[in-house]
Order: C-alpha cells, then sequence, then structure tokens
C-alpha cells in the first residue's frame, strides 16, 4: 500500500471546504431533498437513490458530505414502502437529473454542468440507478452494496459502456447482494471493490426497522471509508481531476479494502467443524 493512497483516503473521509446548504426538491414537483455548495456554477451533480424501507434522510451524512467536495447532491424520497418499484425510483431519479440541471438553485448562483452528472444509489437503489443509467447517458455510475432489483440490474448492465464503480461488503455472495454478478455483466470501465468486515446495512443513519433487535446498525468506520471511496471516484470521474486518479484505478491498493476479479471462481467455504463433532468423530 502506498502513502499516497493512504493519506488520500484520510483526506477525503473528513468533510471538504464547502459550506454546505439543504434544499427541498418538493417545490420542482419532485418529492426529495437536495444539497449544495454555498455557490457556484457549472458544478457537478450526483442524482442518489435510498434503499429499501429508507429514505433520503437516512443518508444525510453521506450526502452532505459529497456536497461539501463541491457537488450538487440530490435524493428523491420516494418508494419508501415494503412493495417499491425500482422503475419508478429509476425514473424519479432522472426527474432529478432534470430539476438540478436544468433549474438554478438557490438564489439563482448555483447551476450545474448536464455533462458532469452521476447516478448513485444504495441497496435496491444502486439497481435503480443502474436501470436509469440505461434510459440516460450520465458521466458514471456508482453502486453502494447493491441488492437485487426488478428488473435485474446485472441484465441491464451489458448496455452500459458508462464507467461505474461498485462498492460491497464481506456479505458479497449473500442472497440480498447481486454485487459480483453485476460487476462481471457490467460493459463499461467498471470495477468491484469490497470493505473489510462491511455489511449491506451499515451506511444507513438513524433509526430504522428491526434496529432495536440488533440488525443492521450504522458502523460509522465503513460509512468514512466509503464516503471517501465514493468522493474521490466522483472527483476523478466526473472533474477529472488527477490527484484523485487513483480512486479510479482499480490497482491502487486503500487500506481495509479489496478489488475483486468478478469473474474468478467462487471456491466454497470448508464447513467448520465443532469442538462437539470433533470429538464424536474421535470416538467413532
Amino acid at each position: 500500500m502506498s502513502v499516497s493512497a493512504k493519506s488520500l483516503l484520510s483526506t477525503l473521509s473528513v468533510r471538504g471546504p464547502h459550506r454546505v446548504l439543504r434544499g427541498n426538491l418538493g417545490i420542482a414537483g419532485q418529492p426529495g431533498v437536495v444539497f449544495t455548495p454555498e455557490s457556484g456554477l457549472d458544478l457537478p451533480a450526483v442524482a442518489f437513490a435510498h434503499g429499501w424501507l429508507t429514505s433520503a434522510d437516512n443518508y444525510k451524512g453521506l450526502l452532505e458530505h459529497i456536497a461539501s467536495w463541491g457537488f450538487v447532491v440530490a435524493a428523491p424520497d420516494t418508494e419508501r414502502g415494503p412493495i417499491p418499484s425500482h422503475l419508478d425510483l429509476g425514473a424519479d431519479l432522472l426527474t432529478t437529473v432534470d430539476i438540478v440541471t436544468k433549474v438554478r438553485l438557490g438564489d439563482g448562483t448555483l447551476s450545474v454542468r448536464p455533462d458532469r452528472v452521476a447516478l448513485a444509489g444504495h441497496g435496491m437503489g444502486a439497481g435503480a440507478a443502474v436501470i436509469a443509467a440505461a434510459q440516460r447517458r450520465v458521466a458514471a455510475v456508482v453502486a453502494l452494496f447493491p441488492a437485487p432489483t426488478s428488473p435485474s440490474a446485472e441484465g441491464i448492465a451489458p448496455e452500459l459502456d458508462t464507467p461505474g464503480l461498485i462498492l460491497a461488503g464481506g456479505d458479497l455472495d449473500s442472497a440480498n447482494s447481486d454485487a459480483r454478478a453485476l460487476a462481471a455483466a457490467w460493459s463499461g470501465p467498471s470495477f468491484l471493490r469490497t470493505i473489510d468486515g462491511a455489511t449491506n446495512t451499515d451506511i444507513i443513519e438513524g433509526r430504522r426497522l428491526f434496529a432495536a433487535l440488533g440488525a443492521g446498525r450504522y458502523n460509522h468506520k465503513t460509512d468514512k471509508t466509503t464516503r471517501a471511496l465514493v468522493t474521490g471516484y466522483l472527483l476523478s470521474t466526473l472533474l477529472g481531476d488527477k490527484k484523485y486518479a487513483a480512486f479510479t484505478d482499480p490497482e491502487t491498493d486503500f487500506p481495509h479494502t479489496t478489488v475483486v476479479d468478478p469473474t474468478a471462481e467462487v471456491e466454497p467455504e470448508t464447513p467448520k467443524l465443532s469442538i462437539g463433532t470433533v470429538a464424536k468423530l474421535i470416538r467413532g
């Protein structure tokens, strides 16, 4: 691991230089929120889709963090029920893109450059971002801990020549993760990076269903690493900032992360024997 890579990750894991303002997308007819720097013209933008049974507010820290580095970040707040439409969430992402690229934001001192827009999402929102990217050309797609969707994001991925970053955790091959299949199917320049010890619910902020039972609690360490990796990738991809080129290079060795070859054969885990089982075997 190079010292420069570690230093870059540390730098981007804290808030950037911009004061962040919050706005309401509902004013423009789309339920949701928008976070922006205080001012700026021709800014890059990110439209972000939430995960299952969550809302845009459950990602407030992540969205504000990206905005503090000079991005307009907008998130639709729809399809929050137990049976969401992934197609409709993808359509809402595109509506969100239309709003931030065609409307002067704030007091008129903010604008977005249309060719510097990325789609992003978490869980089912990651799949919705892929679905939306197949309908509208964007500069990049970021899929955080992607979960299966209908239609299947991995079935759409072969159509994408868009650059993509896919982040996942240790539950890479669980039933609620399609990160490996999505990365293998993606036709554009993309790569899959896992965060050591992370799970697919670690970046969801605040109280939520089942949290009281100890399931799916927020993990600050995972969120901090995710913020840095996503911000660096966007700075490099949307702005072409060579200082952060390491974040678009799968050969970069960032601490506590691993780049995974999605086409490599997965070795089945060897069943672990308990002490009691071993004792029985010894006794014959």
